[in-house]
């Protein structure tokens, strides 16, 4: 266990970019007319809650491996827009390259199911026992991810509504990891358990130190 636990640690610390959300938009977008996989699947309370049990058991070292991670993407990308705000002030292509990075942050948020997904999340917290922190849940997923199953950070691999790092951690909580709101969502709610205990200490945090 021990040995699991320190290969997990090396390999999370090991992801290195940006926390920049985007999207992939072709396979967002191809498909906008038709509902969401997650919002027309109907999950029953008993269907969310079993997805809660089998993602609730994330061990305390791994949880913090990844916010390590999540640390680390956060820094580089904050070094990063530093990097480029600066040279715009003499250069015309790093402005246009600035401008592009606002923008695909801008779309990354831009998500037609992200009503349904926050109606599963507000479910299924309060299934966890944490009602009192929707709030908390509410708005430090819409700094995440704006409630996007889609939302991924291409150079850092975060993904998803919960932004796990790397997206295939959310391998844990359902083969459907990549589409599947509600699994999404079991795997981050397991992930503030084990490394904050609640939403409202994972805000707490967030609000701290700009990542969490």
């Amino acid at each position: 266990m021990l040995t699991s636990n320190v290969t997990i640690t090396i390999v999370a610390i090991g992801v290195l970019g940006g926390a920049l959300t985007v999207v992939d938009l072709g396979s967002f977008v191809d498909d906008a007319s038709d509902p969401p996989k997650a919002a027309s699947a109907g999950l029953s309370t008993n269907d969310m809650l079993a997805k809660l049990t089998s993602a609730s058991d994330m061990d305390k070292v791994a949880a913090d491996a990844v916010a390590v991670a999540k640390e680390r993407a956060y820094k580089e990308h904050q070094r990063e827009l530093k990097r480029l705000k600066e040279k715009a002030k003499r250069d015309a292509a790093a402005r246009a390259k600035l401008k592009a990075q606002q923008e695909r942050e801008r779309l990354a948020k831009s998500n037609p199911s992200a009503g349904q997904n926050k109606a599963y999340g507000k479910k299924m917290n309060e299934l966890k026992g944490w009602g009192r922190c929707w709030p908390s849940l509410l708005t430090l997923w819409n700094h995440e991810s704006g409630w996007n199953e889609r939302a991924e950070n291409p150079s850092s691999g975060a993904y998803g509504i919960p932004q796990a790092l790397p997206g295939s951690k959310l391998a844990s909580a359902g083969s459907d990891w990549r589409t599947s709101s509600p699994t999404q969502i079991a795997w981050g709610l397991g992930y503030i358990k084990a490394r904050y205990k609640d939403p409202c200490l994972a805000w707490d945090w967030w609000q701290a130190h700009n990542w969490y």
